[in-house]
């Protein structure tokens, strides 16, 4: 069995969420935050075109402090989405596999993703991550497949270096507000994924299912495509990813998600999520022109 690291439920008033009027039970003001205090002028913050191979040294090794990608940890995350003026239930389940990738000369870190739909699985992915030797975390690409009443749909797969697309950043080392935003990845059509993000606030708290926790940091992500419709994410200390929620007029999901389970893998649970990751990626080879100019995965050296 797993090892449920915390599963008790909060209070209702504890787990609200967000209304899309901005973050809920936060400490600091949008754009606000204890920054660090200069000595001199800052550096100025990596972007996307600063992407190298020659600045990813141990790069498969993801230890940000509000991103850690630890193999055998499972995130489960659930909520609901607007659909056609709807609330629909979602879930999202988030598996760091002992896996690595080499992408574009960089050695990624591999998840296994799950999203379910009022229980029905509407997509698999394997989403790949980098850490450069500055702490930056950055996606280098993914391999989704969506499914459509149980039935595979389609694959928009998309990689550094490959059809146009490039990595972008998932989170900055040291997320400051007020400094520039950033290209979380771009890949032209049929994938056309263009997202952007922006620390919208530091300092803040909240609340979910698992723990409630202080110095979050909310991470506004948006397309240029499509102002006025902003998602927040809300990343905490030594965990990651713990709210998702929302802002904006013109967003249409409205996707609000909480943390409600957090688990560490015994190594055999771990052994069946690789055997699955290796799965999706055989599919990814027969799918996918793109996944098959990719190198095979492999276990990581401590594996």
């Amino acid at each position: 069995m797993s090892l449920v690291l915390a599963a008790a439920m909060f209070a209702a008033a504890c787990t609200s969420e967000p209304s899309g009027d901005g973050p809920v039970a936060t400490g600091a003001s949008p754009g606000t935050g204890a920054s660090p205090s200069a000595t001199g002028p800052a550096p100025e913050p990596v972007q996307a075109e600063d992407f190298d191979p020659a600045n990813f040294s141990d790069s498969a090794t993801v230890d940000h402090r509000l991103f850690p990608l630890v193999p055998g940890t499972r995130y489960t995350y659930e909520g609901s989405v607007l659909e056609d003026g709807e609330r629909v239930g979602r879930s999202i389940v988030i598996t760091v596999t002992d896996l690595t990738k080499e992408i574009a000369g960089v050695q990624t870190a591999v998840s296994w993703d799950l999203d379910y739909d009022e229980g029905d699985l509407v997509e698999a992915e394997l989403a790949f991550f980098a850490q450069d030797d500055e702490g930056n975390v950055w996606r280098i690409g993914e391999y989704p497949e969506e499914y459509d009443g149980g039935k595979f749909d389609k694959a928009p797969a998309w990689f550094h270096g490959l059809e146009g697309a490039t990595a972008g950043i998932v989170i900055r080392a040291s997320p400051q507000a007020g400094e520039p935003g950033y290209a979380q990845g771009f890949a032209p059509k049929p994938v056309g994924f263009d997202d952007r993000g922006r620390t919208y606030e530091v300092g803040a708290s909240t609340c979910v299912p698992v723990d409630c926790y202080d110095d979050v940091v909310i991470i506004e992500e948006f397309e240029p495509s499509k102002p006025g419709a902003f998602q927040l994410k809300y990343y905490a200390p030594d965990v990651g990813n713990v709210r998702v929620g929302w802002r904006g007029r013109n967003e249409k999901e409205r996707e609000r998600m909480v943390l409600v389970r957090l688990e560490r893998l015994t190594p055999e649970e771990l052994l069946e999520v690789r055997e699955q990751a290796f799965a999706l990626e055989r599919s990814g080879y027969r799918r996918s022109d793109v996944y098959a100019q990719t190198s095979p995965a492999v276990p990581l050296s401590f594996s």
